[in-house]
């Protein structure tokens, strides 16, 4: 794993726990925070992902 991965994963599960949250209290604005974190956690992972598997190859060439 790498930077991007780690990094991604933690912003998506604090995106989920920031929505569940605003779930509870019925703050609308949280909710919306969260999934937007989700969706920012996730892409830097698959960034991240890509990234490994870019070195990957050029490592087997």
């Amino acid at each position: 794993m790498n930077k991007d991965q780690v990094e991604g994963k933690l912003q998506d599960i604090g995106g989920k726990i920031q929505e569940e949250a605003g779930k509870l209290v019925g703050n609308q604005e949280q909710q919306v925070k969260g999934l937007k974190n989700q969706v920012e956690g996730k892409t830097q992972e698959k960034y991240g992902d890509a990234k490994d598997a870019l070195h990957d190859s050029i490592d087997k060439a």
